[in-house]
């Protein structure tokens, strides 16, 4: 199953329920209020929107995520290399490593992931 696009804003609603879920759509509403600055009714439609696209589900007024964080972050990124680098991950480091300069432990962890990958294909 392909991952439900998710906007910004969504996102930052989705940020909030993740950390909280599952949780009574009335308190959500006051999270939403207190963190996001947004009215009653701007909450409740976001959650029928992301119910009705199969990102969440509201039961007996308990909502709680059907996609993960992680599967939003995963689509996004996916999104982003096949929109902006042809699909080619390696374009997509070249240009990110080119304006961020990474650690010591952050290369260690790139490469510690580069490494598990080559194992799981020897597999």
């Amino acid at each position: 199953m392909e991952t439900p696009k998710v906007f910004e804003s969504e996102y930052r609603f989705c940020l909030i329920l993740w950390e909280h879920e599952p949780i009574k759509s009335r308190e959500l509403v006051k999270l939403c209020s207190e963190q996001l600055g947004w009215k009653p009714t701007t909450t409740y439609t976001v959650i029928k929107r992301l119910s009705e696209r199969g990102i969440l589900k509201n039961e007996n007024t308990v909502v709680s995520s059907l996609v993960s964080k992680e599967e939003v972050q995963a689509a996004e990124i996916d999104e982003l290399v096949d929109k902006t680098f042809e699909g080619s991950l390696p374009a997509f480091i070249a240009a990110f490593t080119r304006h961020r300069k990474l650690s010591s432990d952050e290369i260690d962890q790139v490469q510690q992931m580069i490494d598990r990958f080559r194992e799981d294909e020897k597999s």
